[in-house]
């Protein structure tokens, strides 16, 4: 089951061993980090189903895959079962159980056409929030809501409105599943492989096949499958199988990809008992005994202790089956324990002879809350036992709970019989937010928070009630996968970006889930003055090295939202004190990327404080993160910096932490200093240090760690060692990190104004920079004169710098500098290094000459101000994060299209389900412009929602339906600058939209308003999902 990552289109799973063993455990973990655009494929078998990353651009006709001679004996059959087949488009809105959010594609079959019920499985419709819509032959689109999702079994039901299909008569298949046997040529007709409408032809060769085994997610048990070889691909999950009459006899679910075409199809006995309950108004029972069985062929029963009275018995019984079933899980705690045991096979129920799943099910359905009597052969003896069957549904949660970021609900029976654990503890559904572990893994169980044990859903949301906004507490857990080892770690309740506690519960009527907000959080603690004592360093042998311990800091960096392209949504890295009295801190921009953040502030591995961002640098690849130093007692000193630029072979220490965090220190000695020259990458633009001097040396500790200084014998620190965030690889979807030092002379201006208390004005020039050799300076233009001069004026570095990218700037100004231009002088200076350059940051005007075409010209270089270069406006639409083209993307591109770029998407999202791309940019909405993020908020506001619920849409009339139709067109431009038409739906109930505004008088710099319909809140919505997009690994 490919559902952890996007699939290639008609990718299968491999199965493993024969079909006739019992499917072996699965003990891997539930889920991974996705990467969009990745494939991961899994042990077991395959669900058919696509999942998407743009809708396609046209609906297919009709594709039909037989033998010649079989087409017209089926023509007509085809014909009325087409009219009734549906390509299903939907998204899993957040993580729920064993699926994670996603968005996909899948088939269904309309059952009633009078009451608008469609026949799906159960992995399409979900366990958790669900919001889909169905297309037709006639390519009608109707909105589907789910109704019913088996808890066990692979087939859900989904509803529409049949007023809303007004081109084409739907009369709904007929379900026969007594005409399911072996040697029938049946036909799977659905959206495979991507086609709107695709038929298989197959012939049923087995009835009795164990459900298969997908892995680590959701999977069947408990029921036999049909076997058959139609070679169905991604996409055809739920389809038809039907018979030459054109009744569905089963449900198609999952097949093998290793070169066997085989195809496995659920039997449709219990989906049609559920559809009937369904239509009667009444329940759906479903009983269970907490015991997985298994079908063994009676040899293999033999070899359990099966006696050959028994087997006489069951074979006069039933003359035809060949299998009994046999005990393979029974979960402790369980009605079934210490009861049933492991290998023993079911003989009667209720004075019944068994050897079927069907009637099993039926007796279990049937006595919900009733005791039953069951005989069973154990090891040759008889074993009758009685065991009161529980209801399956009160064992599969329709609840979760969403706070400081995470998702959490009662452990499923699906996730306890994969890892044959009880079915009780607190299930981490989304391991995100505060509760994003040290492993990116799911399948935790929270055990204690704060000290008190968290059995249950209920019990933790008391305990966490009482936990105040911004608290550092205890969490103990454990993995499904090895409930041996109990792992215990501190997290921060981030209450304040993330401050509703929100329950969502899901509504079988209205096909939504409910969400309500369980109160609000209690105000963070005062924070109080606390001591510590930094560590002493025995090891190394400069006092003045050994001290600059005291200037060291731990910064962790947590980013709620993903701006700028920043791949991750946590960080952290040493920092370096630079006035310990103002408690200013110098870090790199790979760790803190951008001001709507949580910064703490680690001292002497004791103390942590609260930070915040003060400034940061536009090119440098550097921040400065304030504290507060009256909430330290501890010997905490400023480091001092050099003013004296290190030159290449010079010898100096290197004091760091390392990937461990600990302080390492090492002799070394500068290899070369030369302007950075990270790749820039359009898939994925984010910040990028340029048009900056970095340092390497010629010590492993360069590469192992990735924070630390560079200092004289006497602790002056000449240079700061920082990871730059570099390209992502286009192969491995790997975010590329290179540590490097920076010159300490480069940042004393900035600093010296910072610790006078005023806010740094920087000015830039436009453009990118990279040196050139003189080989190529001459074969430009550059006279033999100015190479002379060159070589004149730095001895050690004969270079220039070509301007290789303009920066596509927002202001009207004139182009002064072109790529290709070699600057000669800056204000009369022979530019030779990058330093040089960083006379622009403080003049508005720069005389310069420079060659042009082999021409050499004298300009006035105007430089642009930086005040207006960082993200302070965002925008979260349909699970899209909008802003203004950040400094990357202008660094990157020539014509800026519009204001509104999307900079990240959600999993499950409209936005993912519709294609709305990160680096697009948005330039109309419904024909209307959107030159920048106050006009798209207009525009998008205009939109209805189309999350309508059920009840209310069944009570529409075709004219009001039509008039709240929230189908909308936004007009969008690639990076490429290649322009394209999204059609979408808006969904406010999982994805409210919200604007994010930076604001100085709110606590945490930055304010929330949402809006719902008309009306505009201040703060965050009661309903949405939380919005957990994935992060990308990093080298």
């Amino acid at each position: 089951m490919n559902r952890n990552a996007t699939a290639t289109r008609s990718s299968k799973r491999k199965a493993q061993g024969s079909p006739d063993q019992a499917p072996p455990l699965k003990r891997a973990v539930n889920g991974r980090p996705a990467v969009d655009d990745a494939d991961y494929v899994e042990d077991g078998y395959e669900y058919d189903y696509d999942e998407l990353e743009a809708p396609e651009a046209d609906l297919h006709p009709v594709m039909y895959i037989g033998t010649p001679g079989s087409l017209g004996e089926w023509q007509d059959t085809i014909q009325n079962v087409v009219r009734n087949v549906v390509a299903i488009r939907f998204c899993q809105t957040c993580s729920f159980d064993t699926e994670p959010a996603l968005t996909s594609e899948a088939s269904g079959f309309v059952v009633d056409a009078e009451r608008g019920y469609i026949m799906t499985n159960r992995h399409v419709v979900g366990a958790g929030p669900f919001w889909g819509h169905c297309v037709f032959d006639n390519h009608e689109e109707v909105d589907c809501y789910p109704v019913y999702r088996d808890p066990v079994h692979d087939f859900g039901i989904l509803r529409y409105d049949p007023k809303a299909i007004k081109y084409m008569t739907v009369t709904g298949l007929e379900i026969k599943p007594e005409q399911a046997q072996v040697g029938v040529e049946i036909r799977v007709v659905g959206n495979d492989a991507g086609e709107k409408l695709s038929i298989l032809s197959g012939i049923i060769s087995r009835l009795d096949r164990n459900a298969p085994e997908y892995g680590d997610g959701y999977s069947d048990f408990n029921t036999c499958y049909y076997q058959a070889n139609a070679s169905a691909s991604g996409g055809s999950s739920g389809s038809p199988v039907v018979s030459k009459d054109g009744s569905a006899v089963a449900l198609q679910a999952g097949g093998r990809s290793d070169g066997a075409s085989t195809d496995y199809f659920l039997p449709l006995d219990r989906p049609l008992r559920a559809l009937q309950c369904i239509q009667q108004g009444k329940p759906v029972t479903r009983g269970d005994i907490q015991c997985q069985f298994l079908l063994k062929p009676f040899e293999e029963c033999r070899r359990l202790g099966l006696t050959s009275e028994w087997e006489a018995a069951i074979r006069k019984e039933f003359p035809a089956e060949t299998n009994m079933l046999a005990a393979e899980i029974i979960l402790p705690q369980g009605p079934s324990h210490k009861k049933i045991e492991e290998g023993d096979l079911l003989i009667k129920v209720n004075d019944q002879l068994i050897t079927q799943f069907l009637r099993l099910d039926d007796i279990l359905d049937s006595n919900v809350g009733k005791p039953i009597k069951i005989l069973l052969q154990r090891g040759g003896q008889d074993v009758e036992v009685e065991i009161v069957v529980g209801d399956l549904h009160a064992i599969t949660p329709d609840r979760f709970v969403t706070v400081a970021g995470g998702s959490f609900h009662n452990l499923s029976y699906q996730q306890a019989r994969l890892y044959g654990v009880a079915v009780q503890g607190l299930y981490v559904c989304e391991a995100a937010g505060s509760f994003r572990f040290e492993s990116p893994d799911n399948g935790w169980i929270i055990q204690t928070i704060d000290h008190k044990p968290v059995p249950d859903l209920d019990n933790f949301v008391e305990v966490m009630r009482g936990i105040p906004d911004k608290a550092r507490v205890v969490v103990t857990y454990k993995h499904l996968r090895d409930l041996h080892t109990l792992n215990t770690t501190i997290v921060y309740i981030d209450r304040h970006w993330s401050s509703k506690m929100k329950l969502a519960v899901r509504n079988d009527e209205s096909g939504l889930w409910d969400f309500s907000d369980l109160g609000e959080p209690l105000p963070p603690i005062p924070p109080k003055r606390k001591s510590a004592a930094f560590i002493e360093l025995d090891h190394v042998p400069d006092p003045g090295i050994a001290e600059l311990v005291h200037s060291f800091v731990y910064i962790n960096c947590a980013m709620p939202v993903k701006l700028d392209g920043f791949p991750k949504s946590r960080r952290g890295g040493m920092g370096l004190v630079i006035d310990a009295e103002k408690g200013l801190v110098l870090i790199s921009r790979a760790i803190v990327p951008y001001d709507l953040c949580d910064i703490t502030v680690t001292i002497a591995d004791s103390i942590i404080v609260e930070g915040k961002v003060i400034f940061l640098h536009p090119l440098q690849n550097y921040a400065i993160v304030q504290y507060d130093p009256l909430l330290v007692d501890a010997d905490v000193k400023s480091a001092r910096l050099s003013s004296e630029y290190l030159k290449q072979g010079a010898k100096t220490h290197f004091l760091g932490h390392n990937r461990i965090g600990k302080v390492v220190h090492g002799s070394t000695t500068v290899t070369e200093i030369t302007a950075v020259a990270i790749p820039a990458n359009s898939a994925a633009p984010r910040y990028r240090a340029i048009n900056v001097d970095a340092i390497t040396i010629d010590s492993n500790l360069g590469s192992t760690c990735n924070s630390g200084v560079l200092t004289a014998p006497d602790g002056t620190v000449q240079a700061l060692w920082l990871s730059y965030l570099g390209e992502r690889s286009p192969c491995s979807q790997r975010d590329e990190e290179y540590y490097l030092g920076l010159g300490t002379p480069t940042l004393l201006p900035v600093l010296s104004a910072i610790q006078k208390g005023e806010t740094p004005s920087l000015r830039i020039l436009s453009v990118e920079l990279r040196s050139i050799a003189m080989t190529q300076a001459s074969v430009m233009g550059v006279s033999d004169e100015w190479i002379k001069k060159v070589t004149e004026a730095n001895r050690s570095h004969h270079q220039l710098f070509m301007v290789s990218k303009r920066t596509f700037e927002r202001v009207n100004q004139p182009v002064s500098l072109l790529e290709g231009d070699i600057v000669l002088t800056l204000n009369g200076k022979v530019c030779t290094t990058i330093s040089d350059f960083d006379v622009m940051y403080t003049n508005e005007v720069l005389d310069a000459v420079v060659v042009r075409k082999c021409e050499e010209m004298e300009l006035q270089l105007p430089t642009v101000s930086t005040d207006d270069t960082e993200t302070d406006h965002a925008v979260s639409f349909c699970g899209a994060i909008f802003h203004r083209p950040h400094q990357a993307v202008r660094q990157q591109i020539s014509k800026l299209h519009s204001e509104v770029y999307v900079s990240s998407r959600i999993r499950g999202s409209p936005a993912n389900q519709y294609g709305v791309a990160p680096t697009n940019f948005i330039t109309a909405v419904n024909g209307y412009p959107t030159p920048d993020l106050d006009a798209f908020i207009q525009e998008i506001r205009k939109i209805p929602d189309n999350t309508c619920r059920l009840t209310l849409l069944l009570s529409y009339s075709s004219t009001q339906a039509a008039n709240t139709k929230a189908d909308f067109r936004m007009k969008a431009v690639t990076f490429d600058s290649v322009p394209w038409m999204i059609t979408m739906k808006k969904n406010d109930h999982y994805f409210p939209t919200m604007e994010w505004i930076k604001d100085s008088k709110e606590a945490c710099g930055w304010r929330r308003v949402t809006y719902e319909g008309k009306d505009v809140l201040q703060g965050e919505s009661t309903d949405g999902v939380p919005a957990s997009a994935e992060d990308a690994e990093m080298e």
